[in-house]
């Protein structure tokens, strides 16, 4: 079997920055189960495991054009041009945020009209190539895979279920 669209792939994995940190991997997290073409990876690892069998092993690297979706489908936040009075504000400026747990946001003008200007979330990843490794373990089909689960024998019962009466030990 390969990997198709809907079929459940286990493999370990490795994702870094390009020459750099490591971003993700199975020796930190695990192996990684997911269901192929569900939208868990990011697309452009997706098409490149398309085709993969058990045992396959694949790398190579993904251009930063291809990481991060195009500008125009990036999220954006309208925020009132009064939030920024003071400020010099123009297209294509760089701005820094906060979410409420603290992380950092990059956000970037995409419009500026008398009483708004729109910001367009930048991704962490956006600019940046990246390095992957995959090895594959396992691909099963959908359907296999929900007959073997409902046929497994459900769990041992404790003692007190079964109305059974343990004598202890002596």
């Amino acid at each position: 079997m390969k990997i198709a669209a809907g079929t459940i792939v286990r493999l370990e994995y490795e994702l870094r920055v390009k020459g750099g940190e490591v971003l993700e991997s199975s020796e930190k997290a695990g192996a990684l189960q997911y269901v192929h073409g569900q939208g868990r990876l990011l697309p452009a690892l997706e098409k490149r495991l398309e085709g993969l069998a058990a045992g396959d092993e694949r790398s190579g690297e993904i251009p930063s054009t291809e990481v991060v979706p195009p500008a125009d489908q990036l999220p954006t936040r309208v925020v009132p041009r009064k939030e920024l009075a003071g400020q010099e504000v123009k297209l294509g400026q760089f701005f820094e945020a906060h979410t409420p747990e603290g992380a950092p946001l990059k956000l970037e003008v995409a419009k500026i009209d008398d009483e708004r200007v729109t910001m367009r979330l930048v991704p962490p990843l956006a600019g940046k190539d990246l390095e992957y490794k995959v090895k594959v373990i396992r691909i099963e089909d959908p359907v296999t895979h929900q007959v073997s689960m409902l046929r497994r024998p459900p769990p041992p019962l404790p003692g007190e279920a079964l109305h059974i009466e343990l004598e202890p030990d002596s």
